[in-house]
């Protein structure tokens, strides 16, 4: 969990730089940092708003973008049931990729809330001041796509969703659902290949195979 602060902390950092010498105001893009919690849109949004795009293609875009959440909140909502409605609406804002990864990787329920507190907290409290750093320093901080950092977060996802790949219909959906992705990602705009991708969950569900008296492939 460490190193993957670490890697979400350069990215933050990239992020405010980069907004900050594109004329986007400190404040604004801490403020975005901690209210969003998305480094996705974000990135996304001072891409779009910094190039000209209308507030309401930037807000649309982001939307698209994190539209992968919903499969997210339905797998683990009831993990926060029992946490209030205070709770719940402060859960659902920590509801990011390395959160719920870190969460799925845990088969006990207990461990899996506990998991997913841990990563929300700790990325949650890296991000937006790792932003504000990041702005401060200004350009000297640059993309970290030179750098490869940006394959850091990638490949801790990978590793942490690896032993949820043993079962079939799992395997199936993620197939799938890359497969599509990546097909897409030449020909459509940025985000839209990742929810074109979350097609891929109709794989995972059961497969009948038209016999009497044979029980259908059990879902994930």
């Amino acid at each position: 969990m460490a190193s993957m602060a670490l890697a979400l902390a350069v990215v933050g950092a990239s992020l405010g730089a980069i907004a900050v010498t594109k004329g986007v105001p400190l404040w604004l893009v801490t403020l975005m940092a901690a209210l969003v919690f998305a480094g996705g849109s974000e990135l996304l949004a001072v891409g779009m708003a910094t190039s000209g795009a209308a507030p309401f293609a930037v807000v649309l875009g982001g939307l698209l973008l994190n539209a992968r959440h919903l499969p997210y909140g339905l797998a683990l909502g009831g993990m926060l049931a029992d946490s209030g409605p205070g709770g719940r609406l402060f859960g659902s804002h920590l509801l990011v990729d390395e959160a719920v990864a870190f969460a799925l990787a845990e088969s006990d329920p207990h461990r899996r809330r506990r998991a997913y507190w841990a990563a929300g907290l700790t990325l949650y409290a890296v991000w937006a001041p790792s932003v504000f750093l990041g702005g401060l320093l200004g350009d000297g901080i640059g993309d970290p796509r030179a750098l490869g950092l940006d394959a850091a977060l990638p490949a801790g996802l990978l590793a942490l969703v690896l032993p949820a790949l043993r079962d079939r219909p799992t395997l199936r959906a993620v197939a799938l659902g890359s497969t599509v992705a990546v097909v897409l990602t030449p020909v459509l705009e940025e985000g839209l290949p990742v929810l074109c991708g979350l097609f891929g969950m109709v794989a995972a569900l059961p497969v009948t195979t038209g016999r009497s008296g044979e029980r259908p492939e059990a879902g994930v």
